[in-house]
Parts: C-alpha cells; sequence; structure tokens
C-alpha cells in the first residue's frame, strides 16, 4: 500500500521495485461507506529511479544540519502526512533493499563467509560463498556501503514516530513502510530497533483495538506487515550477539558519545535491546492474534507465509483437537495425541497458532 484518500485527485510517489527501471502494476481500491471494495486495474507504469535525489540525501546526512534541512526529501518527510511520509519511506528503503542485497552478493562473491553478515530467509538454501580466502579491501568495502546505508536507514525511520494513527488505512500504510525500511536486517542501528518495535507495537494496539470494526481483509493485511517487521527487528537485533552480522559503525560511535541514556557496554547494550525487543514482539503477536481471532469461525484459519515469517490461526472445536496433525512451513508437521486432555467442555472452540520467525 503506497496511499490512501478521500479525495478523488491526489498526487502519489511510486516506489521503482527491484530493479532500476521496473514495470508497476497498480491497483486501485475504492471503498464505499459500507465497507463493499471494488478493485480498478490501471495501466502498467515504468518507474525510474532517482538515484541523483538519494545521493543528494546521503551526502547532506554526512554534512551540516542546515544542509540536511534544506534537503527536497528532508522537507517532504518533515511534512507529517503520512502519505508522502510512507511513500519516501517505502521508494527508498526498496531502492536500498535491493542495492543492500547487491553488496551482500558481492562481498560473498569475494569469499567473505556468508554466515558472518547475512541471515537467510525461511526456506531458503544454504550459500555457497568463495572458497578462496578474501581480501581486506573487500570487506571495507562492503563495511562502507553498509554503514552508509545504514546511517540513512536511521535517519529516516525517525520519520514513522510520531505518525498519527487514525484509521485501519492508516495502520497498513505505516506498517508497510516499516516492513519495508527493516527489510534489510544487517543494517538497522540500535535506535532504528527500538523504534521500529515500538512503532510496531503500537500499530498492532491500534488494530487490536479497532478489530470489531474492520474488515477482516483489512486486518489481514496490516497483520501480515506487522508481522513481518516484528520478524525483521527480532532478526536484526539478535544478529550481532550471535555474530552473524556486523555492529554496525553508528552504534560504536554512539557508545563512545556517553549520553546519559546510552549504555556505552555495547554487549549489555544489545543484551538489553533485544530483551525489550523480544518482550514487544511476544505482544505484538498476542494483539495481532486478538485481531484476527475476531474474524475467525470455527473451522476457518488464517495464514501469514513470507519469507521472513510463518504464521497459522485456526478456530477450531475442542473435539477436533484430539489426534489432530498440524501442518506447518515446508514439510514440517506435528500431531497432537488423541489422549491430550484440555480442563474445558466440549462444545468450546480454542484458537491454534503456530509460528515460526527467521530469527537466526
Amino acid at each position: 500500500m503506497i496511499a490512501y484518500s478521500s479525495v478523488s485527485y491526489y498526487q502519489v510517489r511510486l516506489p521503482s521495485g527491484d530493479n532500476q527501471i521496473s514495470l508497476l502494476n497498480i491497483v486501485i481500491s475504492i471503498r464505499d461507506l459500507l465497507d463493499c471494495v471494488v478493485e480498478v486495474n490501471m495501466s502498467s507504469v515504468h518507474v525510474i529511479v532517482d538515484y541523483i535525489t538519494t545521493n543528494d540525501l546521503l551526502t547532506s546526512l554526512q554534512s551540516s544540519s542546515s544542509v540536511l534541512t534544506n534537503n527536497l526529501i528532508v522537507q517532504l518527510l518533515s511534512s507529517g502526512n503520512q502519505n508522502i511520509v510512507g511513500q519516501i519511506i517505502t521508494a527508498i528503503a526498496q531502492q536500498f533493499n535491493q542495492m543492500n542485497s547487491e553488496n551482500i552478493d558481492q562481498a560473498i562473491s569475494s569469499g567473505i563467509p556468508a554466515a558472518t553478515i547475512l541471515v537467510s530467509s525461511l526456506g531458503s538454501s544454504s550459500l555457497q560463498g568463495n572458497s578462496t580466502s578474501f581480501n581486506e579491501s573487500a570487506l571495507t568495502e562492503y563495511n562502507k556501503i553498509l554503514n552508509a546505508q545504514a546511517n540513512l536507514r536511521d535517519y529516516l525511520i525517525t520519520f514513522t514516530s510520531d505518525l498519527l494513527i487514525t484509521t485501519s488505512n492508516s495502520i497498513k500504510l505505516q506498517s508497510s513502510a516499516l516492513a519495508q525500511i527493516t527489510q534489510s536486517t544487517n543494517q538497522l542501528t540500535r535506535a532504528a530497533l527500538s523504534i521500529a518495535s515500538n512503532r510496531c507495537y503500537q500499530l498492532s494496539l491500534a488494530l487490536s483495538s479497532m478489530a470489531t470494526q474492520i474488515p477482516y481483509e483489512d486486518a489481514q493485511i496490516a497483520a501480515n506487515q506487522l508481522i513481518q517487521c516484528a520478524s525483521n527487528v527480532l532478526t536484526a537485533v539478535n544478529g550481532p550477539l550471535q555474530e552473524r552480522t556486523s555492529t554496525l559503525d553508528l552504534d560504536y560511535s554512539r557508545a563512545n558519545m556517553v549520553p546519559t541514556d546510552y549504555d556505552t557496554d555495547l554487549e549489555s547494550a544489545w543484551s538489553n535491546t533485544t530483551n525489550q525487543i523480544n518482550s514487544q514482539v511476544t505482544s505484538i503477536i498476542s494483539l495481532i492474534t486478538s485481531s484476527l481471532n475476531i474474524h475467525l469461525n470455527i473451522g476457518q484459519n488464517s495464514i501469514i507465509n513470507t519469507s521472513q515469517t510463518y504464521m497459522s490461526l485456526e478456530t477450531i472445536s475442542t473435539q477436533s483437537l484430539s489426534n489432530r496433525i498440524v501442518k506447518q512451513i515446508e514439510n514440517a508437521q506435528f500431531h497432537i495425541p488423541s489422549d491430550f486432555n484440555l480442563n474445558t467442555n466440549d462444545n468450546s472452540s480454542i484458537s491454534l497458532r503456530v509460528s515460526f520467525f527467521n530469527i537466526i
């Protein structure tokens, strides 16, 4: 989702997708006051990446605050308009996600072990790196690009903190942008992780509060994006602790600045951040579960299956629980024995949730 509006005419800034020049398929959903929806397929458009504007933003980020304030993208982000902020963050994040993938591929082909710079997606095959030793220049170049892009993500995500949460469309738009900007889990600083996790929790809380007033489709779309964001931050915060991703320069520099609220012991700091995010992700899953459960009758299920996470939610009768086979991601499954007993009556129903997160 890149925009929503109650007016007939408005501007949008389109993302480029995964390639330098990509064909973008646009679908417009038109909804009336009774939540009846019709979808209109628009003509596909070619979107060309504006590298000049993005590079100007990177340069401005390394310059004085006055230069940064005068940057066009920063001025748009500072507007506080949800559509504008969401569109810009999504567009830049998609561009940088592609560049990050290329940087990782180049590093692996240069002999840098994949296990030290990357956490693979769920169900992916193992990565085979170059068996030859790599020179330090390859690692230096990888880290240079990594940290430059991480600095920009760290800056961009701050503009999501104070956006108003008004409707289900607001939740879908903001959660989509968060899922995009947190996708490259090796480029998220401690500060960025905290902002993303807090925002994801606030959006999940808002979704839960309005779950009875919105269609299932809206709840499902928002839940999908929120689960992806939660999985991303969980993966990212565990990466440095497990030595699967590098500790970013910005985290090192902030630790050495010694502000009153910043822990200078990076190992301890990461552990504290991890504990906080683990707690928030648990709450996010619980809130999303309750939001979807409201819409599920006995025998119905809801499945979220992405490269970051898998979650299956099903409402069943207690009678059907005995001797049940529950299928999971890929070919995995588990069996509930016939003598399994719950302290409930035979006419009650339960919610059965199975979830996997791409942590390490």
